[in-house]
């Protein structure tokens, strides 16, 4: 028999514990079973691994990655309303549901929770990007060894970003760091109407599998500040965007045989990291700060 089936519905739990959305904290909470079944089913096989979820809010996806096997949950939650609304699930799940009270944002993950890891999560829209870009620092430091996987909900606008291609509109800072890094994975999307409150735009689900190593042996010091001025300015071409580096532009582009005609969104993942990693050595040999 499933322990869980004797829970309260998240709509009780809901209205019992007062859980009104916080604008402040970004919250829209999943109520479908099917849909938090789903998302724990892209997570792949939990029953080897610490799972990290963020925002749990009254523990939609919380229960389902439960049923799935988690071996165990480690809940990060900085509303301590829904705190307690998850204390009876706590109950049932005993040892193998941890809960966290505090701000995800500040929280050490790879301190906090034992290797390895996998992070799913439902991320609160108005601080999504950055939790992201935490973790890609982890993965930057730690290498694969971070994180097994994080299977992670974003704004529909936001995950077009991380998986962009190339020559699409979306194509930008963000994809390069988390593609350098990760293989990324576009799961599936989501209607307004599958929250509560509904958010004014749709989200998806996306998967990133931290890579055993980046694809290009690059500081990230020099990818993030080539990358700010490359897409600061996206319509520029790349011989007029780089300007204002330590290094001149033509130089830079002349070493890494790019055509400075051309716009960073032209260039693919590896030849805007190999550009990087141009600059960092040019700006290293001229003593200039990279």
């Amino acid at each position: 028999m499933n322990p869980f089936s004797a829970l309260p519905s998240l709509e009780t739990v809901i209205a019992a514990h007062q859980l009104s959305a916080r604008k402040n904290l970004g919250q829209h909470f999943l109520l479908d079973e099917r849909v938090t079944d789903n998302v724990a089913r892209y997570a792949g096989e939990l029953s080897h691994c610490n799972v990290i979820e963020i925002g749990p809010g009254p523990g939609g996806l919380t229960r389902s990655l439960l049923k799935a096997g988690a071996k165990k949950l480690f809940v990060i939650e900085k509303d301590e309303r829904c705190v307690a609304a998850l204390a009876r699930l706590k109950e049932i799940a005993g040892d193998r549901l941890e809960i966290i009270s505090g701000d995800g944002l500040e929280i050490n993950l790879i301190e906090t929770v034992p290797a390895p890891r996998k992070i799913v999560a439902n991320l609160p829209y108005n601080v999504g990007t950055a939790m992201l870009l935490a973790w890609l620092h982890a993965v930057y430091t730690h290498g694969a060894a971070a994180f097994e996987s994080m299977t992670l909900m974003f704004q529909k606008e936001v995950a077009e970003r991380i998986i962009a291609e190339p020559g699409c509109k979306d194509f930008g800072r963000l994809s390069v760091l988390a593609q350098w890094l990760c293989e990324c994975h576009y799961n599936f999307e989501l209607p307004p109407e599958a929250f509560l409150p509904p958010p004014k735009v749709s989200s998806a689900v996306i998967t990133l599998i931290p890579r055993a190593k980046p694809l290009v042996d690059v500081s990230k010091d020099a990818l993030e500040k080539v990358m700010a001025k490359a897409f600061g300015q996206r319509r520029k071409m790349l011989r007029q965007a780089l300007k204002g580096l330590p290094v001149p532009a033509d130089v830079l582009l002349e070493k890494a045989g790019i055509e400075g005609s051309l716009r960073a969104e032209q260039l693919d993942v590896v030849t805007l990291c190999n550009l990087a990693k141009v600059y960092h050595k040019l700006a290293t040999n001229s003593g200039k700060p990279s």
